[in-house]
């Protein structure tokens, strides 16, 4: 039986939504500065949206509050290396050289991996995916139909899109205890036009080196595994770089923070103490119109639970604080 709410039903946007309405996962936040609008991006799961396929789900707003939608900005087609019955995870909107790219992650269990350790999970072609368009609103066109960025080969997911100091676009993204036991966060440079990845990976980290995260347990496998999970980059006013990134802890989902030792992607990466606890996490930093520093994420894990929450930030010491809770903004009615 599929499990319908009003708030994502995509027959049937509607107005004056709050958050606490909105079932969301991955959230992502671009705030057109200009028009003063925020787009909040999600997943767009068939079971709890009517729709007949995967895809990305936007939501607008004019001042957090309250929220029209959800709008489709993209499915995933047939024919393509990706199936539209597999999942999108983690929509990311970034405007770059004056379009709009969709970063998200598909999946194909149909095409399989060879399996290279004894957890006992199915390996299957995973990646981020990009699409494009000329508007925040989509409709989003992958740019290439026969693969991942990444190599398929590599079960990725969460890729990012970070702008270096030359200006060279690069694709930050998770690659997970699935295959690697302990989750790692890596780097590849993309070619100008973000069609494809233009030379090998770099690691930046593993899970393992945050000293609090206590990995966990995995079904069928002898040991701890060690997760990786939604990062994204920011550059303090002060030119330091911060990166935000998930994992576990004692079972529950933590959004955490590291910090670039050399103020470049390369790193060295020093982590910091976890920003917010209570099974909370994939988070994304955005200005607001107002020009404050807000977080949002998710919480809890489990859809169709899961909600968005916005917490106002401040930079401070090596890295951000919680200044609040905006539960004005994300409670309930």
């Amino acid at each position: 039986m599929a499990i319908y709410n009003e708030a994502s039903d995509v027959s049937n946007p509607r107005s004056g939504l709050r958050l606490s309405d909105i079932p969301a996962h991955d959230p992502y936040v671009w705030v057109d500065m200009q028009a003063g609008v925020y787009y909040l991006y999600t997943s767009g799961i068939p079971t709890f949206t009517g729709m007949e396929r995967y895809g990305v789900l936007t939501y607008r707003s004019n001042d957090l509050l309250e929220w029209e939608g959800p709008y489709v900005v993209f499915t995933v087609p047939d024919n393509v290396w990706a199936h539209p019955m597999h999942g999108t995870w983690a929509p990311e909107v970034h405007a770059y050289e004056g379009r709009f790219y969709l970063f998200v992650t598909l999946h194909n269990r149909m095409r399989t991996l060879e399996d290279n350790n004894t957890i006992p999970i199915a390996k299957h072609w995973r990646g981020t995916a990009i699409a494009v368009s000329d508007s925040p609103e989509g409709p989003f066109e992958l740019i290439r139909e026969d693969a991942p960025v990444i190599d398929p080969s590599r079960m990725t997911l969460d890729g990012t899109l970070f702008v270096d100091e030359q200006k060279k676009p690069w694709m930050v993204y998770c690659h997970e205890w699935i295959q690697t036991i302990d989750g790692t966060i890596d780097a590849a440079p993309l070619s100008d036009d973000l069609r494809e990845a233009i030379g090998e990976p770099i690691r930046l980290f593993n899970a393992s080196e945050a000293t609090w995260d206590t990995g966990g347990p995995a079904e069928g496998y002898d040991g701890k595994v060690y997760v990786t999970d939604g990062c994204q980059l920011y550059r303090k006013q002060d030119g330091s770089l911060l990166m935000l990134w998930s994992s576990y802890d004692n079972g529950q989902y933590v959004q955490t923070i590291a910090r670039s030792e050399s103020g470049k992607l390369q790193g060295p990466w020093k982590q910091l103490e976890p920003l917010v606890h209570g099974d909370s996490g994939h988070g994304m930093l955005f200005h607001t119109l107002e020009g404050e520093l807000m977080l949002i994420l998710h919480q809890p894990f489990d859809m169709p639970q899961s909600r968005c929450k916005l917490y106002l930030m401040e930079e401070a010491g090596e890295g951000l604080t919680v200044v609040k809770s905006c539960e004005h903004l994300h409670g309930e009615l």
